[in-house]
């Protein structure tokens, strides 16, 4: 059912997907980025619908109520208590090392508005879990939802984050002004 909601919005809004995870890839950490705006959840959603895609993503636990909580938990949503401050990598390498199969999907800007540095929790899962990153956009100029790109993190950080930000170079988000090629930096 959200397969067809989906296609009709992207065909309604002029959307299109591009690329998609390799097969061979049974898990991995999804980035998602620019995230500037609510609508990207939208799109996002939509996007990794399209692509046959089931994730789990961590979103803060406000969403979990009504009328949302159901196409949250749904669409793959992780609650979480952003007044406590856990171990969310060690609680997520945890999820990842007891499945087979798993996407997890991540906003390493960690909101909507701009940051000046990304948050490395992703990295770091990937690193502890040995599982590759794979990097999708959502670019509001292009009306396109790729993914594209996939390594495994080396541990080296700073060359780790080229690769990163060479991909998001020329993306542009819902809000110009709220994502920045200079805030991908460990």
């Amino acid at each position: 059912m959200y397969k067809l909601i989906a296609q009709f919005i992207y065909f309604l809004s002029g959307w299109k997907i591009q690329g998609g995870i390799p097969p061979e890839i049974k898990k991995c950490v999804l980035v998602a980025a620019p995230h500037t705006s609510n609508w990207d959840f939208l799109y996002g959603s939509c996007g990794w619908t399209l692509f046959g895609l089931h994730v789990k993503y961590l979103i803060k636990k406000e969403w979990f109520r009504f009328p949302f909580k159901g196409i949250m938990r749904s669409l793959g949503g992780i609650p979480v208590d952003r007044s406590k401050h856990t171990n969310l990598v060690d609680a997520m390498a945890e999820l990842v090392n007891n499945k087979e199969e798993i996407i997890v999907l991540m906003t390493p800007e960690g909101t909507r508005k701009k940051v000046d540095k990304w948050r490395t929790g992703f990295y770091y899962l990937a690193l502890k879990t040995n599982i590759p990153i794979v990097l999708g956009k959502i670019d509001y100029k292009t009306k396109m939802a790729t993914i594209d790109r996939s390594f495994i993190p080396s541990g080296n950080i700073e060359k780790d984050f080229e690769i990163i930000r060479e991909f998001y170079k020329d993306v542009v988000g819902r809000v110009p002004g709220n994502f920045s090629v200079e805030a991908i930096k460990p």
